[in-house]
């Protein structure tokens, strides 16, 4: 990975490989979840910072089957353990519920891949009868086996009974001189134990990363299965080869995005909503009938039906705007609520504002919330309106239905009903000269 980050730490749809793997684990309900973890020491367990995990190092990196002789003596009493990889992370629920239905808690389970390219996999050796006799990886695999395309994935669910007798036996005889896992499959035989296979739905459910090549197609891969999954949904993508999901993208009927949007953490877009090119939103809900123009940013807030966003906006967390506002270009709002009805649509910033209905902000105003230690809050009633290139220096409120004239700056609360200013007297300087450059 040419990185100082341990592998299972690098990020896949925003989220580390093995975070992935351990989320879909959970899923299944397991007795314990054992990580066995070796490069990059104790970054791993420290990153995920999980105390329901069991923590098995590896200090030595000697193989799979190496790896599994670390974390038997810390196996409970399940009747199957299941093997799964950190560097593997779409494998789905539902391919591993059904690997553990054919187990049984009896049965040697094989998660098995046929590919039309297997160099450099481990092939599926079966015998006349189609049972499987061994598995014998690329290196050590003679000319006819390596003509075999069933690949072997890793992914085993092995009987708990079986598993500390069968992997104390292994031994590193081989062309890598490491201890596989797979020579279990062998003792299985040995000791006439079944051995049964299945295969995933999809191709790279199995797929592993051991590059930033294939890291970057293996991303590629997840986020057209999940464009697949919201056109069946009824999702209008303009182009589903451009988004990116980062987390859980969930949407009501009607909803149009453009190209190149990229939503993180859990969005929620409700009826009719449109998202238009180039936008990024973060764990927010965005409510029905509302527009996104390009370009705009909408992180950890909620955004109330009808209204119009954008293009150039920034609305930053901590921020309600209710239904029928207009956010336009190049405002800026943080930890504010903003009325129903209210618009802010030039070169604005709004912070730590509780604002009414149906107000009306000038382009270039401010809310001067921070006085260089703590952050003052700012009250603008209903129906106020505030001229252009407005300074209101928290904390302060401007009532209902008042007007601030354009170019002031507001440091006193501002009546109800009022016209209220502060500027300075006008004055002209005569004979006052521009500067000029000096002769070099």
């Amino acid at each position: 990975m040419y990185s100082d980050r341990p592998k299972v730490l690098h990020t896949l749809a925003g989220k580390s490989l093995l975070k992935h793997v351990l989320d879909t684990a959970s899923v299944l309900n397991p007795a314990q979840i054992l990580v066995v973890y070796g490069y990059g020491g104790n970054q791993v367990p420290e990153a995920v910072n999980d105390p329901e995990l069991i923590w098995v190092e590896q200090a030595q990196q000697l193989g799979t089957g190496h790896a599994l002789i670390q974390a038997a003596p810390c196996l409970g009493s399940g009747e199957t353990t299941l093997v799964l990889y950190g560097d593997v992370p779409l494998i789905s629920a539902k391919t591993l519920h059904t690997l553990i239905s054919i187990s049984q808690g009896k049965n040697l389970a094989i998660l098995t891949l046929a590919l039309a390219d297997a160099d450099g996999y481990g092939r599926i050796v079966r015998g006349a009868d189609g049972n499987v006799q061994r598995i014998v990886e690329h290196k050590d695999a003679s000319e006819d086996e390596r003509k075999i395309r069933e690949i072997n994935t890793g992914i085993l669910a092995i009987p708990t009974q079986h598993l500390a007798h069968w992997v104390n036996r292994l031994t590193n005889n081989n062309a890598q001189q490491e201890y596989y896992l797979t020579d279990v499959i062998e003792m299985a035989v040995n000791d006439k134990v079944e051995i049964v296979t299945c295969q995933p739905d999809h191709d790279w459910e199995v797929m592993g990363v051991n590059s930033k090549i294939q890291l970057a197609q293996l991303e590629r891969s997840y986020q057209r299965h999940y464009a697949n999954r919201l056109l069946e949904q009824g999702v209008k993508l303009l182009d589903p080869e451009r988004i990116d999901v980062r987390g859980e993208l969930l949407c009501g009927k009607d909803v149009t995005i453009d190209v190149n949007c990229i939503f993180e953490g859990t969005v929620e877009l409700g009826d009719n909503v449109s998202v238009g090119a180039n936008c990024v939103i973060r764990s927010a809900t965005v409510e029905a009938n509302t527009h996104i123009e390009p370009f705009s940013l909408i992180d950890h807030a909620v955004v109330g039906c009808n209204g119009k966003i954008g293009p150039f906006a920034r609305i930053r967390p901590g921020t309600v705007l209710q239904n029928d506002v207009h956010i336009g270009n190049f405002v800026e709002i943080k930890n504010s609520e903003i009325g129903t009805g209210s618009k802010i649509n030039h070169l604005s910033y709004i912070g730590d504002c509780t604002m009414g209905k149906k107000v009306n902000i000038g382009a270039g105003t401010i809310t001067c919330n921070y006085d260089g230690a703590n952050k003052h809050r700012t009250v603008i009633q209903d129906e106020v309106f505030i001229g252009s290139d407005t300074q209101l220096i928290a904390p302060v409120t401007v009532a209902k239905g008042a007007t601030i004239g354009a170019g002031s700056t507001i440091t006193r609360n501002a009546p109800e009903d009022e016209l209220t200013l502060s500027r300075a007297k006008q004055i002209t300087i005569s004979g006052w000269k521009r500067p000029v450059k000096k002769a070099k």
